[in-house]
């Protein structure tokens, strides 16, 4: 269908053991229970995601609502950035997730080349609608448990959610060791003060940048990367030379 994910047709633009249906709708997270909670905390521990050799998963999420088109077509010629970073370091793979309009939320399946998510972006167009960060955290901590995610980055510019529900989904991360980076566009103090509590549970980071502002999210976005290829000590060493590594370091716990 135009406009939505798809699955990679070739072996190559995914890693073959993480492929996964793209394009599909995501269901909706039902509540957890104590047990649940302690049962995938402790599954994802002992996947040890950070460990040495371990190929880097990063879930980059955008607001593809209607005001986001700008910054979608930036983040398209900027995503190779992130790759780049990565490789300096490692490996780097990614799973895109956005929403869009009437209750659509999609992921693709994992990523390991720019070319490919370059297409896949390509493909989508945005949509209005309300925000959907539910969907978002609930899926990074699906993925979180499955394939062993050390960071999700976010892009957008609103929240139209109940910032209690958000809370305790980005609780629920902050418990697996999964910083969540919220990357404001703009100046909504709603949003502002949903996304940087969405961040200091999760032991994350909250920046903004300026609308349009492509050098600031570029330095954001290879921050983040550096962070999900190669820990923190990646960023530290990026924070010596780059101000987007030195602002996530000065928030992460």
């Amino acid at each position: 269908m135009s406009g939505e994910p798809t699955k990679p047709r070739s072996a190559g633009d995914v890693s073959t053991s993480q492929k996964a249906a793209s394009g599909k709708p995501l269901p909706e997270a039902r509540p957890s229970a104590s047990d649940e909670i302690a049962a995938f905390v402790a599954k994802a521990r002992a996947m040890s995601p950070h460990a040495a050799g371990a190929r880097g998963r990063m879930v980059f999420a955008l607001d593809a609502t209607m005001s986001r088109q700008p910054t979608w077509d930036m983040a398209c010629a900027l995503q190779a950035d992130m790759f780049r970073e990565a490789a300096a370091l490692g490996s780097l793979d990614i799973r895109l997730v956005y929403y869009r309009g009437l209750n659509e939320c999609r992921a693709s399946g994992w990523i390991s080349d720019s070319t490919q998510l370059a297409t896949l972006m390509g493909k989508i167009d945005c949509r209005g609608g309300n925000t959907q960060i539910g969907k978002v955290l609930s899926e990074a901590r699906r993925e979180a448990v499955a394939a062993g995610v050390r960071a999700v980055v976010f892009v957008g510019d609103a929240m139209e959610e109940a910032i209690d529900d958000l809370c305790v989904k980005a609780g629920e991360l902050g418990l697996l060791k999964v910083p969540v980076f919220m990357f404001q566009e703009g100046h909504d103090d709603v949003a502002e003060h949903g996304f940087r509590e969405i961040a200091r549970l999760t032991g994350g980071a909250w920046c903004r940048f300026d609308p349009g502002a492509a050098a600031q999210l570029r330095e954001l976005l290879r921050a983040a990367a550096a962070y999900a290829a190669g820990g923190r000590e990646a960023l530290l060493r990026l924070s010596k030379t780059g101000s987007g590594a030195a602002k996530l370091l000065g928030q992460m716990k």
